[in-house]
């Protein structure tokens, strides 16, 4: 890395334009501006990686208040992090540390060993086994326009693969415009088994109207009838499209 500093600092000095030679290394200005410096200053040694830890911490608490957080815990193995900073402001230091504060001197001397939590979180995946078994639909917004409206998307998802198979822009969200992305997806992939929506108003609207669509695929492809649940997240909301992908689809 030194070699490498020491190169590009060279070409600079050399008469080289310093934006290109940024470039060139894959640097930017400043960091040839302070090789330079370095070099100047301290010659190979100053491109050396330096320790970026500030050298002043003013929110850092003494040397004589950690002494005495380690001594009363000392003193009372049975204090809590809570009681030996209120005995610490009792000691005339103000302001006294916080509770957290505390448990980190106490932490990094030692004193206390990190307790595991106690209770794991257990996450419970019930995603499909295989694509086409279930689509969730949702509605999210808004888009804004180049004339100033701001309309919604048409959004659904396979739960399996979390391929988006619907990304419809819609100038008004209703049942129709709906309806309407949906058959549009179902003949492009095809038909899902099952469909989820959540109990919004224009996806509640919509779910009629969805049922007889689902209900006339269903003679011919032998999908179930549409399914309602809340319990899952709007996992549309979080969906990253490119720009280009929602300018297509207008």
């Amino acid at each position: 890395m030194a070699e490498y500093r020491y190169r590009a600092v060279c070409e600079v000095l050399g008469g080289s334009p310093i934006g290109e030679v940024a470039a060139r290394y894959g640097a930017s200005r400043q960091s040839l501006h302070t090789w330079k410096n370095r070099f100047q200053q301290d010659g190979m040694k100053g491109f050396a990686d330096r320790s970026r830890r500030p050298r002043t911490s003013p929110s850092r608490i003494s040397a004589e208040v950690e002494a005495l957080i380690c001594r009363l815990r000392r003193e009372h193995p049975r204090w809590g992090a809570r009681r030996i900073g209120h005995e610490v402001g009792r000691h005339g230091i103000d302001p006294a540390p916080s509770r957290a504060t505390v448990h980190r001197v106490l932490m990094r001397n030692g004193l206390i060993d990190g307790q595991s939590q106690q209770h794991k979180r257990t996450y419970k995946r019930w995603q499909r086994q295989e694509p086409m078994h279930l689509w969730q639909l949702d509605i999210v917004g808004g888009v804004p326009l180049a004339d100033g409206r701001r309309c919604k998307m048409v959004t659904g998802i396979d739960d399996h693969s979390r391929f988006v198979v619907i990304a419809q822009v819609v100038a008004v969200p209703s049942a129709r415009a709906v309806c309407q992305a949906f058959t549009a997806a179902m003949c492009r992939y095809g038909v899902p088994a099952e469909v989820l929506t959540d109990n919004g108003e224009r996806c509640g609207h919509a779910q009629i109207a969805v049922g007889v669509v689902e209900e006339r695929l269903a003679a011919h492809r032998g999908a179930p009838a549409v399914e309602r649940d809340d319990r899952e997240p709007e996992r549309g909301q979080r969906l990253g499209l490119p720009g280009e992908q929602v300018a297509e689809r207008r």
